[in-house]
């Protein structure tokens, strides 16, 4: 009988190596991981190479005011490149003319030269190429402000056509805001 017991016994334990493993069930936490971080690295590339995909939708350009009888500086623009600046923009509320550096005083737009994120500087080219077009438009005036020149000895001017700010134009189109008295971030 002793023998029939052991044997019993033995017989309805389980073996200790199994041939089959056990089902489990899936780990959906871990799944949600590894999906998550793919649609972050789609996303990631995705904004990389289109950083104008998040920005906020930009009306259509403003026409340019017609002359006024004020207006009597004609210039032709290009871009600034290298060390000779006569006439030429710089980014988006900076130019060059005659020789003098002019900081449009009423706005503030993404910068080009140090610019914290991708988004920031594909809208400061924006600027600087509406900047441009702009000033190319026709005659426009320089409106002094209460200061002369910035820290920077930059002429603080509100750049004017037909008695409108070019400056309120860019900020009517997304590519500006008004001046606040200081930089805000654009990322």
């Amino acid at each position: 009988m002793m023998g029939n017991r052991r044997q019993s016994r033995y017989a309805k334990r389980k073996p200790d190596i199994a041939f089959w493993p056990e089902k489990r069930r899936p780990n959906y936490g871990a799944w949600m991981v590894v999906a998550a971080s793919a649609i972050l690295i789609v996303l990631g590339l995705w904004l990389r190479f289109d950083p104008g995909l998040f920005s906020p939708a930009r009306p259509e350009q403003v026409a340019s005011p017609a002359p006024g009888p004020a207006d009597d500086l004609r210039q032709q623009f290009v871009m600034c490149d290298g060390p000779a600046r006569t006439n030429c923009v710089v980014d988006g509320d900076t130019f060059w003319m005659d020789g003098d550096k002019i900081r449009i005083a009423d706005i503030n737009t993404p910068e080009t030269s140090t610019p914290e994120c991708d988004a920031e500087l594909a809208l400061g080219e924006q600027a600087t190429l509406r900047l441009q077009e702009l000033l190319n438009a026709g005659p426009f005036s320089l409106a002094r402000i209460d200061r002369d020149t910035d820290m920077y000895g930059r002429k603080l001017r509100i750049v004017e056509r037909g008695g409108t700010s070019l400056g309120i134009i860019l900020v009517r189109e997304g590519l500006a805001e008004e001046w606040q008295g200081h930089r805000s971030g654009w990322c």
